[in-house]
């Protein structure tokens, strides 16, 4: 049978398709911005035929049908890889919970501890002359979900670009249960975010200047790995590398401003290697049928040994809070899950051991809340119930607006002054006189 054949034979629609999923199932919902549209307004027809059925993925960039209901916490329950703003509301109304891991792992999760999902569905582009659906921007962990699932279904939607890539980016209609046609709709965005702020700009700067030409870059969501980014497609650096987890629009604009070659990496010379992309149009036009880049399952893109034989490996990501004792929280606001583990700590570690390679947190000094309360980001211990993303011991650059402290060789003493010195002047004080309490300040250092 030739594969058109088979496509015809396997077009059903949504409403057909969703039929398989049964009361008590798992079911693996995509990731990023190929979760499914069209047969997620499938399920949401048959919520009240259904119970318990527990789903997978992660970073929603839309809210989901399935969930509309007041009492869909009854028929789903929504389990996250990594949080959106969308993912947090579900959170907050009891529909969601975060389940924790360092993301390199994530293929081995379904191959060797979960080693069973009843049906996997997500949007693919179309398929190509060799029969194969490419996963998009959102290789990831998609090739191992597909290994292990009783249960295939893709949908298909023009929008969304081929990713390019060395190995796990597609499946064959071979492997594939059910072909769904969607409406097409316009893949999510995660906005760049406006104009970078002086913060910003100021951690920005001082990130860029210790950026060598022929580094290779990793970044992380946010305002400040953006603000960087944007800083380092308007500098004079060149032959710069990229091997990330997430592909972002910053590379877009420092590819354009042709910082990029690639020609000094060690590993995929000359290709920009990432393990999923969102972003704006601008992102997705440009990954669409592009031979610079290259899509690849996360476990290969964060395998610390791998990231630690790329010489000047530059890791830039965020946190939201820093303790004196160097520990990040890059995850939570003490309970309550605002983000996710991702692959920040296996860069981290990555980064200190390429040759000359460095990993830089990103922190503004301060927080605004909602009653107009600043508050500093630089805790004496962290807020209880707050996770840590990257132990102590892990940690290397931290940067404020107020400078940047290395924590690598440290002692507890020294690690308390170097953060306090690049903490916010209003609570400096405030942090010595913890800092006394807790046994890690020294008189000398009194000036």
């Amino acid at each position: 049978m030739g594969f058109e054949a088979e496509y015809s034979k396997k077009l059903v629609s949504a409403d057909e398709a969703v039929k398989v999923v049964k009361s008590g199932d798992w079911v693996d919902f995509g990731w990023c911005v190929t979760t499914p549209e069209a047969l997620d307004k499938a399920l949401a027809k048959r919520i009240d035929e259904l119970y318990d059925v527990k789903f997978r993925g992660g970073i929603l960039t839309k809210p989901l049908a399935m969930f509309e209901r007041e009492d869909a916490g009854e028929h789903f329950v929504w389990n996250s890889w990594h949080m959106s703003g969308y993912e947090r509301k579900m959170c907050g109304q009891g529909l969601a919970y975060y389940m924790p891991l360092r993301y390199s792992e994530l293929p081995g999760y379904y191959r060797q501890q979960i080693r069973h999902v009843d049906v996997a569905m997500f949007q693919v582009a179309p398929m190509d002359k060799h029969g194969y659906f490419n996963f998009g921007p959102s290789a990831s962990h998609l090739a191992a979900v597909c290994e292990v699932a009783d249960h295939i279904i893709v949908e298909v939607n023009e929008n969304v670009p081929r990713a390019l890539g060395g190995f796990e980016e597609a499946i064959h209609i071979s492997q594939v249960d059910a072909i769904v046609e969607g409406g097409n709709p316009a893949l999510g965005e995660i906005p760049a975010g406006g104009e970078p702020t002086e913060v910003d700009k100021k951690v920005a700067e001082q990130i860029v200047a210790e950026i060598p030409n022929g580094a290779c870059l990793q970044l992380g969501i946010g305002g400040m790995p953006n603000a960087v980014g944007s800083l380092i497609a308007q500098s004079d650096l060149k032959d710069l590398g990229v091997h990330t987890e997430m592909y972002v629009d910053a590379f877009v604009d420092i590819s354009k401003a042709g910082k990029i070659t690639g020609a000094k990496k060690n590993i995929d010379k000359g290709k920009q290697t990432y393990a999923f992309g969102a972003g704006t149009k601008k992102l997705y036009d440009f990954i669409d049928d592009n031979p610079e880049l290259m899509s690849a399952p996360v476990n290969y893109t964060n395998d610390i040994a791998r990231v630690s034989t790329i010489d000047n490996f530059i890791s830039i990501n965020n946190a939201v809070g820093i303790d004196l004792y160097g520990q990040i929280n890059a995850e939570s606001a003490g309970t309550r899950q605002i983000s996710g583990a991702g692959g920040q700590l296996d860069f981290v570690m990555g980064a200190h051991l390429s040759k000359g390679g460095k990993s830089f947190v990103c922190i503004s000094s301060v927080f605004t809340k909602k009653d107009g309360t600043a508050v500093s980001r630089i805790s004496p211990t962290l807020a209880p119930g707050s996770i840590v993303t990257d132990t102590r011991a892990n940690s290397m650059y931290i940067v404020t607006e107020y400078g940047m402290a290395c924590m690598k060789g440290l002692a507890t003493w020294q690690r308390a002054e170097a953060l306090i010195n690049i903490a916010h002047p209003d609570f400096r004080d405030e942090l010595i006189a913890e800092a006394e309490k807790m046994g890690i300040w020294r008189q000398s250092n009194k000036r």
